[in-house]
């Protein structure tokens, strides 16, 4: 049995590959073989991975909404859309995680021309140039082309000293982070030249899906129960990671919800961010 990706590619179903991705939503054993069960006689000959998504999606949620929601970061990634504004705040939140310093949307003079910074990161000597490239289309890959032209970028700032946070530094590193994919000539270029990359599998052992994961890091797009009016809402006002429910629950007021929605939007959310993967 074959699905069909968003590119239109055919490739062959791989149920261990699916029942995977359905155990890292926080599922049990017998929960994931429950809702396979239950989508087996759905699946069919030809069926596109988008489905095959919505399918798991609702029985997941069936079983508990914060399932669901870890099950769809990737979709929440790209909901962070369709500008990469809001992707770029919430990389930000990604490197103050990391005890980093941030500031977004900086233009910055280098020795040639003027640029928008996307993301500076400040650690003690540590001066970081970050890159965010938002992509909202399921397979969209990032190719060499890209970190060719974020090298140039580095290469501008060369020499040069900022004194962002009190403490004038040269950047020390360049970071292109992206919620897509990077292509295997994106990878050797960066690694070639010294370009750190973060992309939704890249590194296999600290990609976004594993930093989201383990530091309980999900946007405020991965809730279940709150709609996507009520999402815009909460962006606009600053609040990008479901932690940030969880730690001001007044961030919630301006929905004027119902007590019983609030509640069930609070017990989602500390649900989400308190399990911890191994």
């Amino acid at each position: 049995m074959q699905v069909k990706k968003y590119s239109g590619e055919l490739v062959e179903f791989d149920v261990n590959r699916l029942k995977g991705s359905l155990s890292k939503s926080g599922a049990s054993p017998d929960v994931v073989d429950e809702v396979w069960d239950t989508m087996k006689p759905m699946v069919y000959d030809g069926i596109s991975t988008r489905d095959l998504y919505k399918l798991a999606f609702r029985l997941l949620k069936r079983e508990a909404d914060s399932f669901a929601a870890r099950y769809s970061l990737k979709r929440a990634l790209r909901d962070l859309g369709p500008a990469g504004y809001f992707f770029e705040q919430w990389v930000a939140k990604l490197f103050g995680h990391a005890h980093y310093q941030t500031l977004t949307g900086q233009l910055l003079v280098g020795n040639a021309v003027t640029h928008e910074v996307d993301v500076v990161a400040q650690k003690d000597d540590e001066l970081l140039l970050v890159e965010c490239k938002f992509r909202n289309t399921e397979d969209a890959k990032i190719t060499v082309t890209t970190p060719m032209y974020f090298l140039s970028r580095v290469k501008d700032f060369a020499g040069r000293k900022f004194s962002f946070f009190g403490k004038p530094t040269e950047f020390t590193a360049g970071w292109l982070v992206t919620n897509a994919y990077m292509t295997t000539d994106s990878i050797h270029f960066a690694q070639y030249y010294g370009l750190n990359l973060l992309s939704w599998d890249y590194p296999a052992d600290s990609s976004i899906k594993r930093r989201v994961d383990n530091a309980g890091l999900y946007p405020i797009t991965c809730l279940t129960t709150v709609t996507k009016s009520e999402k815009d809402t909460l962006l606009k006002q600053g609040c990008i990671l479901v932690k940030d429910i969880v730690e001001d629950e007044t961030q919630l007021d301006t929905l004027h919800c119902a007590p019983r929605k609030k509640r069930r939007i609070l017990q989602e959310a500390i649900e989400l961010v308190n399990h911890q993967k191994s």
